[in-house]
C-alpha cells in the first residue's frame, strides 16, 4: 500500500506562487497515474490536475488552466503542482492521490489519498 504525504502549503497573497509536493512512500509511484484535487470549506471536492504516469500526459480543470503546472519525478517517488497567479477562490485543502480507475477528473476513479496541504490565498 502506498501512503501519499502532501506539503508546500501556506499562506500567500494574491498573484503570488506556491509549489505543491506529494511525497510517496511504502509504494513507487513510477507506475501510476497522479491527480491533485482540492475542497474548500462547504463546497465539493474539485479536479485541479491529472499526470499520467511517465509525465507524458497532463490534464487541468478549467479554473486553474494556465496557472497551474504538475509535474513529476519518479526517481524521488514525487509530485508537484507550481501554482502560479493565486487567487483568493483557490483557497482550499489540496490533495494528491492515484488514479486507480475510470475517469481521469473524478475523484471515486482515485485511490490513497493524502492528509492534504492547506492554501490560503488572501485578497
Amino acid at each position: 500500500q502506498v501512503q501519499l504525504v502532501e506539503s508546500g502549503g501556506g499562506v500567500v497573497q494574491a498573484g503570488g506562487s506556491l509549489r505543491l509536493s506529494c511525497a510517496a512512500s511504502g509504494r513507487t509511484l513510477s507506475r501510476y497515474d497522479m491527480g491533485w484535487f482540492r475542497q474548500a470549506p462547504g463546497k465539493e471536492r474539485e479536479f485541479v490536475a491529472y499526470i499520467s504516469w511517465n509525465g507524458g500526459t497532463t490534464y487541468y480543470g478549467n479554473s486553474v488552466k494556465g496557472r497551474f503546472t504538475i509535474s513529476r519525478d519518479n526517481a524521488k517517488n514525487t509530485v508537484q503542482l507550481q501554482m502560479n497567479s493565486l487567487k483568493p477562490e483557490d483557497t482550499a485543502v489540496y490533495y494528491c492521490a492515484v488514479r486507480v480507475q475510470g475517469s481521469l477528473v473524478a475523484g471515486r476513479s482515485y485511490d490513497y489519498w493524502g492528509q492534504g496541504t492547506q492554501v490560503t490565498v488572501s485578497s
